[in-house]
């Protein structure tokens, strides 16, 4: 119960911070909303059945039912990552010291941080597929709620292990370059802008290394209404076990560095 209070505690607080100043939302969805508008409509142009998780025909529905749940993931992979550059400032400015000679639990202090961020996320996420469905989106609504569990998984992971190594490394200037060369290139081989079936034998050989494929794969069946066959199972198979990794790594390193 005290871990759960303290918790709730860290929440509310980072909540308050970001109602402060609500550009963070803003400018977190900017990026995937350009994207669906200025990308978007160039995927009904492709080739009939190149769109995996498709209807197996070329057309303004499957490009949103295939680039969409791409951009879901994509904000939570950059909405996750990027956070720890917040706890930078925050050790700089001396509020983690204050909260280390406070009784409040070293895992609550990450977690509540986590949980502001997935909250954040799911709102972002929301404002998308909204957008989305006005641009031609249709999906079933399990397949929407589905793909919140991954996007929530996604941001569990990132976000603990964003915040411990910025509190690790405890420097902007170290932090962004080793965030941009770890995200970026996982970004490029999971398919998110295009179906990867267009490229060489080489490159979707390369990609498999990259767990946000499978997961961004398994979504994009759940948006065709596919819920049980193995993409879906395999999806989301990775993205729990990944999240329960990232987890348990961040919380480590966390508490070690507040120790």
């Amino acid at each position: 119960m005290s871990f759960i209070h303290d918790t709730w505690f860290i929440f509310r607080r980072q909540v308050r911070l970001v109602l402060r100043n609500p550009a963070f939302l803003t400018i977190g969805l900017l990026q995937p909303i350009l994207y669906l508008v200025l990308f978007g409509p160039l995927l009904a142009n492709l080739p009939a059945g190149s769109l995996s998780g498709g209807s197996g025909t070329s057309g303004t529905a499957d490009a949103y039912r295939f680039f969409v749940p791409g951009l879901l993931i994509q904000l939570a992979l950059f909405g996750s990552t990027f956070v720890g550059f917040a706890i930078i400032s925050d050790w700089r400015s001396g509020v983690i010291e204050r909260y280390r000679v406070t009784p409040v639990s070293r895992v609550a202090i990450l977690a509540g941080r986590v949980l502001r961020d997935v909250a954040m996320l799911i709102i972002q996420s929301i404002v998308l597929i909204v957008a989305g469905l006005a641009f031609g989106l249709r999906a079933p609504l399990p397949a929407v709620l589905m793909g919140f569990v991954y996007i929530v998984l996604v941001a569990i992971g990132l976000a603990s292990v964003s915040y411990a190594v910025a509190l690790t490394l405890k420097s902007e200037d170290a932090f962004a370059p080793l965030i941009n060369s770890i995200i970026v290139p996982l970004v490029l081989l999971s398919g998110i802008m295009l179906p990867l079936n267009l490229g060489p034998g080489w490159l979707q050989g390369i990609a498999r290394i990259s767990p946000f494929r499978y997961i961004i794969d398994a979504m994009r069946e759940a948006y065709a209404g596919h819920y049980f066959d193995t993409i879906v199972v395999e999806g989301l198979a990775v993205a729990v076990g990944l999240a329960a990794v990232l987890m348990w790594l961040g919380s480590r390193v966390f508490v070690r560095e507040n120790a």
